[in-house]
């Protein structure tokens, strides 16, 4: 079926919504997760060895772990968009290299592959994610240490 001018808008204001996150995460800013999420968003890290939280709970914890990280890239693709009136639903592929430091010196590049699953609302201020959850795929390369970082 056709695509009207009213989803060929929300899906690209969805799309950049989700690009929008990525770039935050990769730049540190979480800052811009309130003009991502909803302000009463439930964000879940679990499958990935994170933790479960609202925005707040998750822009300190993001604080606070990702300087164990050098380089970040959260590289998203394949996302399948479902839109029904104010709502929608997505789902985003995310393949996610990140430089971890050893122990004396150097570094190695660890690979997450995972899902993005959401649920997201348009608001008065456009399209906002209501709900994160990460589906783990692969992991490699992970030091044992940074399997989880829940505490």
């Amino acid at each position: 079926m056709a695509m009207d001018i009213q989803e060929i808008s929300d899906r690209l204001e969805i799309n950049n919504l989700l690009i929008d996150y990525c770039s935050a995460v990769d730049a540190k800013s979480f800052s811009d997760f309130d003009r991502i999420f909803t302000p009463d968003a439930l964000i879940d890290y679990t499958a990935l060895g994170g933790i479960r939280g609202s925005v707040a709970e998750i822009k300190e914890y993001l604080a606070r772990v990702m300087p164990h990280f050098g380089a970040t890239q959260h590289l998203i693709a394949n996302s399948r968009v479902w839109v029904e009136g104010d709502t929608a639903r997505a789902r985003t592929m995310c393949h996610n290299p990140m430089e971890i430091p050893l122990p004396g010196s150097g570094t190695q590049i660890a690979f997450y592959g995972l899902w993005y699953v959401d649920r997201l609302v348009r608001t008065g201020d456009g399209w906002r994610i209501a709900e994160r959850v990460e589906e783990r795929s692969y992991d490699f390369n992970v030091p044992a240490r940074f399997r989880s970082f829940s505490e």
